[in-house]
C-alpha cells in the first residue's frame, strides 16, 4: 500500500477525532461564555468568570481527549503501521486498531506511561541539541536557541508517533525494550529520516497561512459585531494590570486589538485541529513508513543503547528495566 491509500483507509480515526475535538472545543466555548456572562452579570467581574470557565472547560477537555487518544490516535498509528509493513488492512480498521491498542498497552494508564517515557526521552535529548545555538550567547543566541528549541518540538512529536509505531511494529518483545529500540533509530538513521523536514515544516506552514487565515477572518468578521463585549473585556484587563506588578501587552487592553488578537487565537486553535486531524497524519504516513523501513533491518542491539544511555537519563533507566 502507498501513502495515499494507507491515509484514506484509516481516514475514519481522524473524523472521529474531529468529532470529538469540536465537541470538547464546544464545551470549552461554552464554559468559557457562561463564566463570563453569568460573572459579569452577578459580581461585575466577567474577566473572573471566564477564568474559572477556561479552567472547568479545559479540566473536562483533557479527560475526554485523554480516553479519546487512547483508541483513536495510537488505533491509527497502529494500523499505520501495519499497512506499511504488511501491505494491507482489515475492512473494519477501527476496531483491529482498537484491539492492537489494547493488546499491546491493556490500560489507558500503560499507554500514557509509554508515551511519557517516548516524550520524555526525544525532549531530553533535544534539548542537548537547543543548547548549541544558546551557547553563542547574547540576544542572537537566545533567539537561535528558541527557534531551534520550537523546531525540536514539532520534530519530536512526529518522532513520539514513530516510536509508537515501532512499540506495535515489535510486539514479539516488551515495549519498554521497543522503544528503546525506537529511540536508537532515530540517531542511527537521522540523515535518512531529515528528509522528512521539509514536508513536515512546509505543509504545517501552508496549513497555517490557509486554514488559519481563513478561519481568522470568519472569526474577526463575528466578533467585531460585538464591540461592547470587548470593550467591557478591555476594561477588566486594564484595571487587572494596574492591580498586578505584571505587564500586559498593549494590545490586550485596546477593545480594536483585543478582537484581533481574540480571533487570531480562534483561527489557530481551529488551526491546530484541521492540521492535526486530517493533515498532519498524511505527512505522519511518510515519515512513519521511512522510519520503520530503517529500521526493519538493522533492528538496534544492546551495544547502540549504550550509545544512549550517557545522553538521557530518562533512555539509560529506560534500558535498564529491560535487562
Amino acid at each position: 500500500m502507498d501513502n495515499s491509500a494507507i491515509y484514506k483507509k484509516t481516514l475514519g480515526f481522524s473524523l472521529r477525532r474531529a468529532l470529538w475535538d469540536l465537541l470538547v472545543l464546544l464545551v470549552l466555548g461554552g464554559a468559557c461564555t457562561a463564566g463570563f456572562f453569568i460573572a459579569e452579570k452577578t459580581t461585575d467581574k466577567g474577566l473572573v468568570g471566564l477564568g474559572i470557565g477556561a479552567v472547568i472547560g479545559i479540566i473536562i477537555m483533557v479527560i475526554i481527549l485523554r480516553f479519546v487518544s487512547y483508541y483513536l490516535k495510537a488505533g491509527q498509528i497502529a494500523m499505520m503501521t501495519r499497512g506499511i509493513v504488511e501491505g494491507e488492512l482489515p475492512d473494519d480498521v477501527i476496531a483491529e486498531g482498537k484491539k492492537a491498542v489494547k493488546e499491546r498497552f491493556t490500560t489507558v494508564a500503560v499507554f500514557y506511561a509509554a508515551t511519557g517515557v517516548i516524550k520524555g526521552i526525544f525532549n531530553q535529548l533535544g534539548r542537548v541539541i537547543t543548547r548549541v545555538g544558546e551557547s553563542v550567547g547574547g540576544d542572537a543566541g537566545s533567539t537561535v536557541g528558541s527557534a531551534i528549541s520550537t523546531a525540536i518540538q514539532v520534530v519530536v512529536s512526529y518522532l513520539c508517533d514513530c516510536c509508537l509505531g515501532w512499540v506495535f511494529y515489535r510486539k514479539e518483545v516488551k515495549s519498554a525494550r521497543a522503544t528503546c529500540e525506537g529511540a536508537v533509530l532515530f540517531f542511527r538513521h537521522g540523515k535518512t529520516l531529515a528528509r522528512n523536514l521539509g514536508r513536515i515544516f512546509g505543509i504545517g506552514l501552508l496549513s497555517l497561512i490557509a486554514i488559519g487565515g481563513v478561519f481568522g477572518g470568519i472569526a474577526w468578521l463575528i466578533l467585531s459585531r460585538f464591540p461592547a463585549t470587548f470593550e467591557n473585556l478591555a476594561k477588566e484587563i486594564s484595571e487587572a494590570a494596574a492591580r498586578g506588578s505584571s505587564k500586559i501587552p498593549d494590545f490586550l487592553t485596546n477593545p480594536d486589538t483585543l478582537v484581533i488578537a481574540a480571533a487570531v487565537l480562534i483561527g489557530v486553535i481551529i488551526w491546530s485541529i484541521i492540521h492535526s486531524v486530517f493533515i498532519r497524519p498524511f505527512v505522519l504516513t511518510g515519515v512513519l513508513r521511512n522510519y520503520i523501513n530503517s529500521g526493519i533491518d538493522d533492528i538496534p542491539d544492546e551495544a547502540a543503547f549504550a550509545v544512549l544511555d550517557g545522553k538521557s537519563a530518562k533512555f539509560k533507566k529506560l534500558h535498564a528495566e529491560t535487562a
